[in-house]
């Protein structure tokens, strides 16, 4: 493949990286004038911990970037996780310890709070520690921005001044959007009090643009202070509006619930004389029941939970996909996830340049510069894997289940099949927590226990050397059996999984036999006999 060649499919391609990125050609079809990197920027609350949102924010955009270097032929870019840490703090956070110091800073910037694990300066310092650790483990190449860094060195001292010097233009942005009694008390700037240390909602007056002084009520006394050098945050809109304008933001996605902010911060960004960022709204997560994901309801599923039962390339999948349409996060999507992301990136060497594009693991494996290589193929399914874990029990070790690979896999050895070790441990811990505790084999019924006795008597018949194919093979004759009553071959595959593995679906039952080995099996066709 040439560099045109990938140029040319690019520049066509329907996959969203590319469309998304496409939006930023048109700004920059060969990188910013001087040669400056285009800036991409992601957005962190560090009022609470980094959580599977804050991964999908970074991956994506990440995508992005990556699809507009293709297109320019890798032209200078820049990743910037912005953690908004001069933020007040609203409540205190039901996850975190020493509660009551936490609720003695109500209302102070999250960088001027004590720290309640007692490791770091302040709160935000503890939990801007925690997103830059999980932005490593996940190997992304960013740069790390604080808010109250930029506020306190005066680095965004010249856009404040832009704030007031526009301030009308912004009122009349923001005033139409707020209810009337919250019209009563709004201001674009919050001023942080001289007497106690907190971010005040109140009324401020522009006393002098230039010099950044303004006039507010603190605590029943009129003052004047100036809201340059960290003496201030801005409302949540239009700081986001003046940190566009003020680092140069080329592009940021955010969540639905974002909407209104997005079209207004764009509005108070052009009123300052700037071009808003391009970016994409996604839609949000669901649980099962189709609910929205709330972090206070617990209803979601965090990053570590999914990792526990699959791989981070799966989640990486998961998250690829459809990003403006609302998906489902549960744990009975993972298994689904692991065992497509192998099916994609074994495809993906003989696809065509166009194909490949399109091909989920081709945008996945460059998120952090790999180009692809050896073990493209997953020797077992992750599937499979899980109906073999689950025929073993809750008590099966790693030891255990790396002896019936042994069964399929040539040179079945963990250090050999890394990739499937770590899919051993996914499946053992899935089935300890949330298989075999519902597992529940049935009786067979009818003409059923005819057929499994029929399957038993032909498995006592074959090699045991059989090969899978030839094994599903013995299982679809005797599906197709008009003696046992089966109407479709469907209803007899169900009435293995369901008598057998204790599960509505399951694997091909060639490959499970010759997995499990023959003799095992029996021993399970024996049981459900019993």
């Amino acid at each position: 493949m040439t560099d045109e060649a990938l140029l040319s499919a690019a520049q066509v391609s329907k996959a969203w990286p590319f469309e998304e990125a496409r939006k930023l050609l048109k700004r920059y079809p060969a990188g910013k004038p001087g040669g400056a990197p285009v800036l991409f920027e992601t957005g962190y609350g560090p009022s609470g911990l980094p959580h599977i949102g804050t991964f999908q924010e970074v991956l994506r955009t990440t995508l992005v970037r990556r699809a507009y270097e293709t297109l320019t032929g890798g032209a200078p870019t820049r990743l910037v996780a912005f953690s908004d840490d001069m933020d007040g703090l609203r409540k205190v956070p039901d996850n975190v310890p020493n509660q009551g110091l936490l609720t003695a800073y109500l209302g102070h910037p999250l960088s001027r709070i004590p720290d309640p694990f007692g490791k770091y300066e302040s709160f935000a310092h503890h939990n801007n520690a925690m997103l830059r650790e999980f932005l490593d483990r996940f190997g992304f190449d960013y740069e790390f921005v604080s808010s109250s860094d930029q506020y306190n060195s005066g680095a965004f001292d010249d856009a404040l001044r832009g704030i007031l010097r526009h301030w009308q233009a912004i009122m009349d942005i923001m005033l139409p959007t707020l209810r009337e009694e919250r019209r009563q008390t709004y201001s674009p700037v919050l001023p942080v009090s001289p007497k106690t240390g907190q971010v005040l909602q109140v009324p401020v007056e522009v006393v002098d643009a230039e010099a950044g002084l303004v006039r507010f009520e603190d605590h029943g006394e009129l003052v004047e202070s100036c809201i340059l050098g960290g003496n201030s945050k801005l409302q949540w809109k239009v700081d986001w509006a003046m940190r566009w304008v003020a680092l140069g933001v080329d592009y940021e996605m955010c969540g639905k619930d974002l909407t209104d902010s997005v079209r207004e911060s764009g509005r108070i960004t052009r009123a300052l004389g700037a071009t808003p960022p391009e970016g994409l709204i996604y839609e949000l997560f669901l649980d099962e029941e189709g609910q929205k994901i709330s972090k206070s309801k617990g209803n979601g599923l965090t990053i570590d939970q999914w990792l526990t039962y699959g791989s981070e390339e799966s989640l990486g999948l998961f998250l690829f996909r459809e990003p403006k349409s609302a998906k489902s996060l549960h744990t009975g999507i993972i298994a689904k996830n692991v065992d497509e992301y192998w099916q994609f990136r074994e495809k993906l060497p003989s696809q065509p340049i166009e194909q490949q594009l399109g091909n989920p693991v081709w945008h996945l494996l460059r998120a952090n510069g790999y180009h692809g290589g050896d073990g493209d193929k997953l020797p077992v399914t992750y599937g499979l894997l899980l109906n073999l874990v689950g025929v073993l029990g809750a008590q099966a070790t790693r030891e255990q289940v790396w002896s019936y690979l042994g069964n399929y896999v040539a040179d079945a050895d963990p250090a050999r099949h890394p990739e499937l070790d770590k899919l051993v441990t996914n499946a053992l811990a899935y089935n300890r927590d949330l298989i075999a505790p519902t597992l529940k084999r049935r009786r067979p019924e009818g003409g059923e226990a005819a057929a499994l006795a029929a399957l038993d008597e032909e498995l006592a018949a074959t090699s045991d050397d059989a090969t899978a194919e030839e094994l599903q093979n013995i299982v679809y004759e005797i599906g197709k059996d008009p003696h046992y009553g089966f109407e479709q071959l469907r209803d007899w595959f169900k009435c293995l999984y369901e008598t057998l593995l204790g599960s509505s679906q399951g694997p091909r039952m060639g490959s499970f036999i010759a997995l499990y080995g023959i003799a095992n099996t029996r021993k399970l066709i024996a049981e459900a006999l019993a």
